[in-house]
């Protein structure tokens, strides 16, 4: 059986709080297809930046037949100065840790980008072991920092960042994208390299209780459980709620918010400041514990920001554990691709519009159970479909298997 390393920053187990477990998932179905993996991660936790609890930098720990190997980090919090020098000490350590020399040799190395340190300590050790990298993209960079205006699009940082992109898509065998239309992202930017394979986030259904049927209940309850930041844009939700909270109803409105993020103290504040009594704020939960969570929802809310880089797709872990959870999906936002208007299980309204998501809201909470669970059924058979990890882990198994075979290109 083949062997892959996987360098990504901020993987999770399917036993912590939120986090990424695209990785592991993937990992468990890669078996089935002729590939074992290797998770390196990193000591601290995100988005907390506190260090968990874990052997660092000993032998590889194993979580459900996964080895994971953590790299020591430094502890951060926030978006700062202190986050960067995380994300630096994480591609350093990969590279120099002695822990690294007792991992099993790789047949391919796949580098994960929620930013690019961890891409470049992938393609480095590739080449240092002489075998493939495939190049994952989870951010565009720095694209998303562009869009979100923490960088000029022509200053010296952005002009950096688009040659270490530049430099990553072309050493890599292939990149694995999370967006449908990153072909056209590529052509933008002029970059020459093979066309990428679209490998969305997914959902692993193996693992989930059957859902529950939507119910009539006293009050409607709404959810968002998921990070709360700057994308998210989760004030464009609060401002909705206090026209829903002052428009007449047929039956009472809650929202519960249910996460983590360095906007939650803030959202707190506008609720209290314009009065809202029909919103709760809950800590995030283990993510195993989710689908008991999600089966207390009447609906789901998925809000986004208005962003240009939303023009090439979007790929939202939490909008596939929505859909999973047989719940209608409110989805605010505009992007490539809609999964809730592809498959009918739900409704869609324009970000940052609070009329049109109360609208919507009470939309929803007025239309006949028969509906609700007709949308309902139509989201969990869509993610089934086209979200499962067994299908996402055969396709990413493609690529490792076309990457071994190809001849290296010259480094």
């Amino acid at each position: 059986m083949k062997h892959a390393w996987i360098l990504s920053h901020y993987a999770q187990r399917p036993t912590d709080k939120g986090g990424l477990t695209r990785h592991h998932s993937l990992g468990k179905y890669l078996l089935a297809n002729g590939w074992r993996v290797t998770i390196i991660t990193a000591s601290t936790d995100h988005p907390s930046g506190r260090q968990r609890t874990v052997h660092t930098e000993q032998a590889p720990e194993s979580f459900e037949g996964i080895p994971y190997l953590w790299l020591r980090t430094p502890d951060y919090s926030g978006n700062g100065l202190d986050r960067i020098r995380n994300m630096v000490a994480f591609g350093w350590r990969a590279l120099v840790s002695p822990a690294m020399s007792k991992l099993d040799k790789p047949d391919l190395i796949m580098g994960s980008s929620p930013h690019p340190m961890a891409a470049l300590a992938a393609a480095r050790l590739a080449r240092r072991h002489k075998v493939p990298f495939v190049y994952e993209v989870r951010d565009l960079w720095p694209e998303a920092l562009v869009d979100m205006g923490r960088i000029g699009a022509g200053g010296a940082t952005a002009l950096a960042m688009r040659r270490i992109e530049r430099s990553l898509f072309r050493s890599a065998c292939r990149s694995v994208v999370l967006w449908p239309n990153v072909g056209a992202y590529m052509q933008e930017q002029g970059i020459d390299a093979p066309s990428p394979a679209w490998i969305p986030n997914g959902v692993d259904f193996a693992a989930l209780p059957p859902p529950s049927p939507v119910q009539d209940r006293d009050v409607f309850t709404l959810m968002y459980l998921g990070a709360h930041g700057g994308a998210n844009a989760l004030e464009n939700v609060i401002q909705a709620m206090r026209l829903v909270q002052d428009r007449p109803q047929r039956i009472p409105v809650r929202l519960r918010l249910i996460g983590a993020g360095p906007d939650k103290p803030r959202l707190r504040e506008l609720a209290a400041e314009i009065g809202l009594n029909n919103v709760s704020f809950e800590d995030a939960v283990e993510k195993q514990l989710v689908p008991r969570v999600a089966a207390e929802a009447d609906a789901f809310i998925f809000n986004l920001l208005g962003a240009p880089m939303f023009r090439y797709g979007i790929s939202p872990n939490k909008l596939y554990e929505y859909m999973a959870a047989q719940r209608p999906v409110i989805f605010a936002c505009e992007a490539f691709n809609n999964p809730i208007a592809e498959s009918g299980g739900g409704l869609s309204v324009p970000p940052g519009n609070p009329a049109r998501l109360a609208d919507a809201i009470l939309g929803l909470a007025n239309t006949s159970l028969v509906r609700r669970r007709e949308m309902a059924l139509a989201a969990r058979q869509h993610a089934e479909t086209h979200y499962g990890f067994d299908h996402l882990a055969e396709s990413l198994a493609e690529v490792f298997d076309q990457c071994v075979r190809a001849p290296l290109p010259n480094r």
